[in-house]
């Protein structure tokens, strides 16, 4: 919900229409204060509308606590609003879900104030790249939602699926992939690293940076459409005419689940695990509200019901949930996953960028 960094509207819309209701669970009764509230800043549009009707509720009636929820803009525009809020003293937005890249730049004027772990009693529950940090040790974020960019293809096309990303190179595959068109949301120079360079440290270094620049490169040939417009590539995917390319899992299962002759597969080399955090303003004064919200959304029964109903990759652990193998395998994987490079979008930006221009989608 992933939208989330910037997860497009298109793919939250899609996701959020499936969310259904949360089940409520028991809180301790001095916290069910009914005048106590907490703004709550999520994506826009339908996703938002779910939140309000399926979540948001269960959440009040198990703390006593009201939601405000706030509608978020997409992109980097709702960091600058709260920053541009939080120096005039101001919250928009006690806790925003907030894409990783944010966070980072939102760590960087101390934007957000420290989530005290000692007061989330699930936070144990949380698998380790969930739990957004300051570099001096103090968190910064909790994960909200997560999702996963895999392979997909047409199965009329490709019988067979396959089992590598390394597929995008081979060259039968000419004029045949469609391939996010950014550097900072695609993450393909991680896939490049970890495919052919042993892993994502390969992009420590700018002469390692290059190298994946240039072996990228050599997949131009087989790209026949750089996508910043979700629904034209799903439908592109949907009819045959460009039968393979990276697009979100949970969206793809939902249009094979309809019968279109579409996959997503999970290489050998692990889906791309993208994700959002809450992050609580500095200005807010809803300090310990934040904290109880975050604890009810770290639930491994939240999670779960999610995953169902939503399509998002769980952030809790796998053995503290409820779900099938199916029901998992269906949003996740256990294959260890690709994780974007975010200090490189912060600290690297203009540079990773001109160099995508110049050598990929240029």
């Amino acid at each position: 919900m992933k939208k989330l960094a910037k997860t497009p509207v298109s793919r939250r819309s899609v996701l959020a229409a499936g969310l259904a209701g949360a089940g409520v669970l028991a809180m301790p009764a001095i916290l069910r204060a009914q005048d106590r509230s907490v703004k709550v800043g999520v994506y826009g549009g339908y996703f938002k509308d779910s939140f309000d009707k399926h979540i948001f509720p269960g959440f009040t009636e198990a703390t006593g606590i009201a939601v405000e929820s706030v509608a978020e803009p997409t992109g980097e525009a709702w960091l600058v609003q709260l920053e541009q809020a939080a120096r005039a003293g101001q919250a928009p937005a006690d806790l925003s879900m907030m894409s990783q890249v944010a966070m980072l730049k939102g760590q960087a004027t101390e934007l957000w104030t420290p989530i005290d772990t000692d007061r989330l009693e699930n936070v144990d529950n949380l698998l380790e790249q969930f739990i957004n940090s300051y570099p001096d040790g103090r968190v910064a974020g909790i994960g909200a939602v997560a999702w996963y960019i895999t392979l997909v293809t047409n199965t009329d096309v490709y019988p067979e699926a396959p089992d590598s990303w390394a597929a995008l190179w081979d060259e039968s595959n000419r004029d045949r992939i469609g391939l996010l068109a950014l550097v900072s949301n695609s993450f393909l120079l991680e896939v490049t690293a970890k495919t052919f360079f042993g892993g994502t440290n390969a992009l420590d270094s700018e002469e390692g940076q290059l190298a994946a620049f240039e072996k990228l490169a050599e997949v131009r040939p087989n790209v026949r459409l750089w996508y910043r417009d979700e629904a034209q590539f799903e439908q592109a995917l949907k009819s045959g005419e460009i039968p393979m390319g990276q697009y979100y899992h949970d969206v793809t299962g939902l249009a094979a689940a309809d019968g279109y002759p579409v996959r997503s597969t999970f290489p050998q080399e692990g889906g791309i695990l993208d994700s959002g955090s809450w992050a609580l303003s500095r200005a807010s004064e809803k300090v310990e509200e934040a904290h109880i919200f975050i604890d009810y959304m770290s639930q491994p029964e939240i999670q779960s019901l999610m995953s169902r109903r939503v399509g998002t990759a769980p952030t809790v652990r796998r053995e503290l949930l409820d779900l099938t193998d199916e029901e998992f395998d269906a949003v996740s994987s256990e294959i260890d996953p690709i994780i974007p490079r975010y200090d490189l979008y912060t600290s690297k930006a203009d540079w990773l960028n001109q160099k995508w221009t110049e050598m990929i989608a240029g």
